[in-house]
């Protein structure tokens, strides 16, 4: 079951064109992942979808209830967690929570129990009477998932949820976040441009690049549309004597580099090697999603 359909959705802002007639369906309890650099209008789309931005054409339907005709529904039924902080760093937490509460009207005798539950999920109970600006970035991070998830959402967007934090911290988010999708069957979108963010936690990933989404699929089916591991073979006038060799499945050029999809290298990369010539470096490695996103856009994602 979709519990989130989108047709033809655009975004311009004069002659920028934020996100370009994106059509896309998301599974009801799939973690999805929208990868892709900054300004590839991630982040404009989740706005669309969660009501705060207008589309300049097309349609988006949230559990059931446009974002255009019906905002307010469509609100009732997502959580956010905003890229940048948005909670009240002069609130303690509990205050913070209670007071998202209160707008989203979770009837009153439920509030505490409420806020309890989600501090416990997050590993903030003995924290919640704390000021929120004596928390470190993880910890308010946290938070805010918790404070998303007050009032029990359908849905959960998450954008960059770990953006600027460090690794160790960067895990705990993950586990939170894997621990929210196997206890209550909720469906997660975050965006990333942290390919091993998305591969740990996506069941599917969208590849979106100047707005448009590139190439869709699971992480495990992306890698395998390069066929084999990398193998990059870099010098100033690197050549290939022979390009048929039957473990090559893909080859690409740029400079002085050639990349290559290969079966085995173990096994194969001396006679890949013998047909090479002016090879001063060699670099192999199992295919990842930055090689995925490099093969369908042109570009490293870290560019």
């Amino acid at each position: 079951m979709d519990i989130i359909k989108i047709n033809g959705i655009t975004k311009k802002y004069d002659n920028i064109t934020a996100v370009d007639n994106v059509d896309l369906a998301i599974r009801k309890g799939e973690i999805f992942g929208l990868l892709g650099p900054n300004g590839a209008g991630k982040t404009t789309l989740l706005m669309i979808l969660s009501t705060l931005l207008e589309p300049t054409s097309g349609s988006a339907i949230i559990n059931g209830y446009d974002v255009i005709t019906r905002p307010t529904l469509v609100r009732e039924s997502i959580g956010m967690v905003f890229q940048d902080p948005s909670s009240d760093p002069i609130l303690t937490a509990y205050e913070n929570l209670k007071l998202h509460a209160l707008l989203y009207d979770v009837p009153l005798k439920l509030i505490n129990a409420k806020i309890d539950s989600v501090l416990a999920l997050v590993d903030l109970q003995k924290r919640k009477n704390d000021l929120v600006k004596t928390y470190s970035g993880g910890m308010r991070r946290r938070m805010e998932i918790a404070r998303g998830l007050i009032h029990q959402p359908e849905i959960f967007f998450l954008d960059e949820p770990t953006l600027g934090l460090d690794p160790q911290t960067r895990e705990h988010i993950w586990e939170y976040i894997k621990s929210l999708s196997e206890k209550t069957g909720m469906t997660i979108i975050l965006t990333t441009h942290y390919m091993e963010e998305a591969e740990k936690l996506c069941n599917r990933i969208a590849i979106i690049d100047h707005g448009r989404i590139i190439k869709l699929d699971s992480p495990d089916n992306l890698k395998r549309t390069l066929g084999g591991d990398i193998v990059m073979l870099k010098g100033r006038d690197v050549k290939l004597s022979n390009e048929n060799l039957p473990f090559i499945k893909k080859i690409e050029k740029q400079d002085c580099l050639i990349q290559l999809s290969i079966e085995n290298p173990s096994r194969n990369l001396p006679e890949l090697l013998n047909n090479s010539t002016n090879v001063e470096f060699v670099e192999v490695h199992p295919v990842n999603l930055n090689d995925v996103f490099l093969h369908y856009t042109g570009r490293a994602i870290r560019e």
